[in-house]
């Protein structure tokens, strides 16, 4: 067996990083419409939007985690948002998606100081919940997770 190695994403890993995103949108039955030059400009454009961190065996990527920086005036600080977790299947229950969220948080708290962690998950995705509360992480029963489609955004900017 290769060893496993995580490391942070580099410009160069775009595509791979794509392909990655498209298995867990393959697995959440969601469509997946970012192409690699999406990724690489969100990525390591003029102003990036997001970090990542790669989990490899070999030349394969096994593991990915998708993060941008969040400000909480609740908090009073920065934290980090992961919009996207993915282990390749025959690596689930391993421990690799909390050695993963790990290394993006050690990442945002040396790049944006930050001091907590978000994220979503899917009602459905009930493997991947429960993981998550044995983590430590808390449902807030009082958020709900909002968002505009293009055409609604487009309709807010000019109305």
């Amino acid at each position: 067996m290769t060893a496993l190695a995580i490391r942070q994403a580099e410009a160069k890993d775009a595509s791979r990083l794509n392909a990655a995103l498209n298995a867990l949108s393959a697995h959440l039955g969601d469509r997946h419409r970012a192409k690699d030059s999406h990724i690489a400009k969100a990525g390591w454009g003029d102003a990036p939007v997001f970090r990542a961190v790669l989990a490899e065996e070999g030349a394969k990527v096994v593991g990915v985690a998708l993060y941008s920086a969040i400000f909480s005036t609740i908090r009073g600080g920065t934290g980090l948002y992961v919009s996207d977790l993915w282990v390749a299947e025959d690596l689930r229950g391993t421990g690799l998606g909390k050695r993963l969220l790990a290394a993006a948080a050690g990442d945002a708290e040396r790049v944006w100081d930050a001091g907590f962690m978000k994220l979503s998950v899917y009602e459905s995705n009930e493997g991947a919940r429960a993981a998550y509360l044995r983590m430590g992480f808390t449902a807030h029963e009082n958020e709900t997770n909002l968002s505009l489609d293009a055409a609604g955004l487009e309709r807010l900017r000019t109305e």
